[in-house]
């Protein structure tokens, strides 16, 4: 039997029952959310009760909701009446299951996540921060009130269950071919230029795995290539009332290989960024996470063509940076000193669990 999630209201009236709390985003569709929920009727008067998804920013830990400011800003829900029972929804194998567990006066609902919502992607917060962390999540709820939709009407906490949920991607089962970058370039006092080109083998690399990077140089100048360093950075963009961008390094490595003038070097260098190295760094994108339970760095969001303008939350991407440090030579060598930069694109993904 699978795990099933169940949650009660404070006043014993509303029992919400969940068969999972993950749903993946297949990129052209979303798993459906199909759920049940079990009501005994004896304190709810006049009122009905309703069940919502609902797909929200957070910016704020609730502790600090005071004078009514709102900290949670709904960049999407819908909401069904389930009592008195208004629509049924064709019944899935999900529910079966639930209602068996829930018993009598149980009813059910599905919703549809549509496909252009941001996946649950929360900011790290600070050592000092307290509460919930900032970021993107969905949340089943179910409540009782009078009307479905009256901002006016105050619902109590005692009148509510609500479950978390996420949405996820997993990595694409066909991996494309990997980039590739290249640049020549010229330096005040030499004649001839440096050429660098690195490459990966696959547009595609599960958290914790080796990323190996095909770099190779040649070195026409009369200068010397000091060291190589490799960069990765991740740019999060919060689309909400403005488009608000940011990026953060989530690795810095340098390698010591050194290219004297008139020589060449080709060599594969390996990285792997990983949240562990990144802990103090506030702001940075997280996998949304239920709980406390272990996350990683935020995975790539992969978009449906065309969506990109319609998209709200938070869209997650990764580059890498290449760069060699060029040493003059002569008498003014530290003085012309220069660099010599590619980027490649990296997405960072889950492998699709075994059924």
């Amino acid at each position: 039997m699978a795990k099933i999630f169940k949650k009660t209201s404070g006043n014993g009236g509303l029992t919400l029952y969940l068969g999972k709390r993950d749903y993946v985003d297949h990129v052209t569709a979303v798993d459906r959310i199909d759920g049940v929920v079990k009501v005994d009727t004896a304190d709810f008067g006049d009122r009905k009760a309703f069940v919502q998804l609902a797909c929200a920013f957070r910016y704020g830990s609730e502790d600090l909701d005071v004078m009514g400011l709102c900290f949670r800003k709904d960049i999407w829900f819908e909401q069904v009446q389930i009592y008195p029972e208004c629509t049924k929804p064709q019944l899935s194998a999900m529910h079966e299951t639930l209602l068996k567990k829930a018993g009598d006066n149980a009813y059910p609902f599905s919703f549809e996540i549509p496909n252009n919502l941001p996946c649950s992607v929360s900011l790290q917060p600070g050592p000092d921060d307290k509460g919930k962390a900032c970021g993107v999540d969905f949340e089943v709820k179910t409540y009782l009130a009078m009307e479905k939709n009256n901002p006016d009407e105050k619902i109590e906490k005692k009148d509510t269950a609500r479950l978390v949920v996420r949405k996820i991607q997993y990595a694409p089962s066909q991996v494309g071919a990997g980039p590739k970058a290249e640049i020549c370039k010229s330096f005040m006092m030499s004649d001839k230029p440096v050429h660098l080109e690195a490459s990966m083998e696959k547009d595609l690399y599960f958290h914790g795995e080796p990323i190996p990077i095909k770099v190779k140089i040649n070195n026409e100048s009369n200068k010397t290539v000091k060291k190589l360093k490799i960069t990765v950075d991740q740019t999060t963009d919060i689309v909400l009332y403005s488009a608000d961008k940011y990026t953060k390094s989530v690795l810095c490595q340098e390698f010591g290989e050194t290219v004297e003038a008139n020589s060449t070097l080709d060599v594969t260098l390996s990285i792997t960024p990983l949240l562990a190295e990144n802990k103090e760094k506030r702001g940075l994108a997280l996998d949304g996470r239920l709980k406390d339970e272990d996350t990683n760095l935020a995975s790539t969001t992969m978009l449906r063509q065309g969506v990109e303008k319609e998209v709200l939350g938070i869209l997650v991407s990764y580059k890498i940076k290449i760069n060699l440090m060029v040493a003059g030579g002569g008498l003014l060598g530290g003085l012309t000193a220069s660099d010599v930069t590619v980027e490649l694109p990296l997405n960072l993904m889950h492998p699709k669990p075994e059924e």
